[in-house]
């Protein structure tokens, strides 16, 4: 009788440390989900203003041919 007794509690516990374990796997995922999304706007935001440079750069670059021409 004791053995069962053990053996059902041995179950419960590997049950219950298994859940446990999902949880903090679902917890990582949502923050790894999280950091990915928050590193595509940064490379996003990153591209448009490398791109606003390049057309200011342009645009200055041009100014000063026609003064010097």
């Amino acid at each position: 009788m004791a053995f069962l007794i053990k053996a059902i509690g041995g179950i419960a516990a590997l049950i219950l440390l298994v859940i446990t374990l999902l949880g903090s796997l679902i917890t990582l995922g949502g923050f790894l989900l999280g950091a990915i999304k928050v590193l595509i706007v940064v490379i996003f935001v990153a591209v448009i203003v490398m791109i606003v440079f390049s057309i200011l750069r342009d645009r200055s670059r041009r100014h000063h041919e026609v003064r010097d021409i």
